[in-house]
């Protein structure tokens, strides 16, 4: 039987063999993306008009618009659209980049995903917009805390013109090498962040 892991490192979720049981084919795949966007219920991402019948084959696409005669999939509206991405590498993206606490980097998804770098940054930069919403901004709202953020570096690995800005420039202010920082920041504020040695 499974152990959680201790403390802040346990998380509740969805372990990587449920998430290939789940999206075992492009079907549930495609399934699961009509019960996240439609809700239940479908609608034409055209016109948004509900009066919509399955076509024969699947094609053209799936469903066609009686309102707006156009037929449409679940990609239509939609940042998945215009992409011949399975939909399958869409949700498993999408999982990666939620869980990861670090985030993705483009070439750790091509590996995991099987795509090229640049289908992977693409990928990654279509999640991201979507993370924004309908709004489009990127303001937070309330206290955001940033945590363990290390500054500084050794002078040895410096350049010489940046040995030469800071010659002498070292105060008591300066973080050491072997500092990190705890940042609050609150909206419409100015930030205050405070220094803890590492010891």
């Amino acid at each position: 039987m499974s152990q959680t892991a201790p403390g802040k490192s346990h998380r509740v979720g969805m372990t990587l063999m449920q998430l290939m049981d789940k999206f075992s084919t492009e079907a549930a795949a495609a399934e699961w993306f009509e019960s996240i966007f439609w809700d239940g219920k479908r609608c034409c991402g055209h016109c948004g008009g509900t009066n919509t019948h399955e076509t024969p084959n699947r094609k053209p696409q799936p469903y066609r618009c009686r309102d707006c005669r156009k037929y449409f999939s679940v990609r239509t509206g939609t940042l998945l659209e215009s992409s011949r991405i399975p939909l399958r590498k869409w949700a498993i993206a999408i999982y990666l980049c939620l869980t990861n606490l670090k985030g993705v980097s483009s070439m750790k998804l091509h590996r995991d995903i099987g795509v090229t770098q640049k289908t992977a940054w693409f990928m990654i930069h279509r999640i991201r917009e979507a993370w924004l919403g309908d709004g489009g901004s990127d303001d937070f709202g309330g206290p955001v805390e940033v945590d363990e953020t290390y500054v500084g570096g050794k002078r040895a690995n410096m350049s010489n013109a940046r040995r030469k800005e800071l010659a002498g420039a070292r105060s008591a202010r300066q973080p050491s090498p072997a500092s990190r920082t705890t940042t609050r920041i609150r909206s419409g504020r100015k930030s205050s962040a405070t220094w803890i040695p590492i010891r």
